[in-house]
């Protein structure tokens, strides 16, 4: 005989195990989710350290220190005097030391080995903890094949990244170059951005089932969505043309702030031929386009501010006052770096705002994209 039911008594209360075992989504292991975004947390503040290493290297003009790559015995520093000396005497072969460094003393020289050797231990460590962090993963079955595709594509990435320093590394070491391409810094700079940027968007995808995604995605807020893909293009734009500045010093050239040194545009902006590579190579050109960009990336910081003010979502509300305030602390970062040529602090604070604003508004891209219900009681 069919058991009478209670008039209040909820639905969910009279399902059996079967039943809500057949419902639709993954059946993970309990944790799973846990695990991952550990691990994801752990290579963000890998990568994070990695680029704060990169920009004092750059800083210090550390980078040609290391004049070999060796992915595997390369951790290993020099250990005496006569190790020192012969990594000297390959420095004193390049055009940096001829052209630049002729004065300088093996103390001297020690100092900016330093950097660049912490620099590749960390890369060595992040590489380290990818594998052993993936296949822990991967043994305790803490992944399945979705999330470990995801996975490898970052591992991927962070390989690549490796090849491009050290790519990079070497156009500083051929034929009578003084410094590494702008262009292969730029690719450098921006691939770490944007390996900084998966991870922050896949730590994101952690806090949710499949199910819970599909259903948040179809109340997205298309127009804060559209903003900060806009927002988060611009970024990336101008990290490009920061990189081109850093990597042809044309921040040094002008010390004032509105006008660049007593000119809007800068008389010899095109002097270049051919005349297209004024916008990469010339000094006037490229800081003034880098300029520019910044007054134009506070279009959208304002519209996107704006639309999550009035948002019913708590976290959008805070994340677009965040990202208002970093913008205007990257603004005030970039001023003082240029009045002041280029200082180590404020120019190295300059590069980490510009990577946590590309995290900050990829949060708010995921916020408007897969937003979480709304609690009115509250």
């Amino acid at each position: 005989m069919k058991q009478s039911r209670k008039l209040f008594e909820e639905v969910s209360d009279s399902k059996t195990a079967s039943e809500k075992q057949s419902q639709p989504g993954p059946i993970e292991k309990p944790g799973s989710n846990l695990a991952i975004r550990i691990f994801l947390g752990i290579l963000f503040a890998l990568v994070l350290g990695m680029i704060l290493l990169g920009g004092a290297t750059r800083q210090t003009d550390s980078g040609l220190s290391m004049t070999e790559w060796h992915p595997v015995t390369g951790f290993i520093p020099p250990l005496s005097e006569e190790t020192w000396n012969e990594e000297f005497l390959k420095y004193q072969e390049t055009s940096e030391y001829k052209l630049i460094n002729k004065s300088m003393q093996l103390a001297d020289f020690k100092q900016i080995y330093w950097w660049e050797w912490w620099h590749r231990q960390l890369g060595r460590m992040l590489g380290l903890v990818f594998i052993l962090g993936f296949g822990i993963l991967a043994i305790s079955r803490k992944i399945d094949k979705s999330w470990a595709k995801r996975l490898l594509v970052l591992g991927g990435l962070g390989l690549l990244q490796g090849v491009i320093g050290w790519w990079m590394v070497r156009s500083g070491l051929t034929g009578n170059a003084v410094d590494v391409s702008s262009y292969r810094l730029a690719i450098h700079l921006v691939l770490s951005f944007f390996i900084l940027l998966l991870i922050s968007w896949q730590f994101s995808l952690t806090y949710y089932q499949p199910h819970e995604l599909y259903q948040a995605r179809r109340v997205r807020i298309r127009e804060i969505e559209n903003l900060s893909l806009i927002f988060i293009c611009l970024i990336f734009l101008q990290s490009i043309l920061g990189a081109l500045v850093a990597g042809i010093d044309a921040g040094l050239g002008f010390p004032t702030w509105p006008l660049m040194n007593g000119e809007f545009l800068p008389s010899n902006s095109f002097e270049y031929t051919p005349w297209i590579s004024n916008f990469l190579e010339n000094p006037s050109l490229v800081h003034f386009n880098h300029r520019m960009m910044a007054y134009l990336v506070i279009i959208p910081t304002v519209w996107i501010w704006l639309k999550c003010r009035k948002s019913p979502h708590a976290r959008l509300k805070l994340l677009g006052n965040a990202g208002a305030i970093l913008v205007v602390i990257q603004i005030c970062l970039g001023i003082l770096t240029t009045l002041y040529s280029v200082p180590f602090l404020p120019a190295l604070g300059h590069q980490v705002t510009a990577v946590l604003l590309i995290v900050l508004y990829t949060q708010i891209l995921f916020q408007s994209r897969y937003p979480g219900q709304i609690d009115f009681r509250g």
